[in-house]
């Protein structure tokens, strides 16, 4: 009979100890992914403040560059609308481009916990692993 309660202990020792392994890896998870997305929002925002300091320094370089292009080809003896439009349809071109730069960077799936994900699939196959052998 004392093997018997030795086993029992035993077993409902090594469960316990299973369980609070388990509790702790998910914690550990949920900390990391925590982490990376606090990470990945502190690159995003980055990223933000990049794209308003670029269309604040462009607005402005961009009334005194227009101007002088407008100027420049009026100059050459194109027609001052025509001149306009073409300095407009250039300058459209290039903010069409800065802006799918940001949004490409802001996308969700550059803000997703990637490695997280990874870890907690590796666990997953790790625990399923030892279950199995048993």
């Amino acid at each position: 009979m004392a093997s018997t309660e030795h086993k029992t202990e035993s077993t409902g020792s090594l469960l316990s100890d299973a369980l609070t392994h388990v509790s702790a890896l998910v914690r550990n998870e949920v900390d990391l992914a925590r982490a990376e997305v606090d990470q990945n929002l502190r690159r995003a925002a980055m990223a933000v403040g990049m794209i308003v300091a670029a269309v604040v320094v462009a607005l402005v370089a961009l009334n005194v560059l227009a101007a002088a292009v407008v100027s420049g080809l009026t100059e050459a003896g194109l027609d001052a609308g025509w001149a306009a439009l073409i300095v407009g349809v250039v300058l459209g071109i290039i903010a069409a481009v800065l802006i799918a730069k940001g949004k490409s960077d802001l996308s969700l799936s550059s803000l997703a916990p990637s490695r997280t994900a990874d870890n907690i699939k590796r666990d997953t196959r790790a625990i399923q692993g030892g279950r199995s052998h048993e």
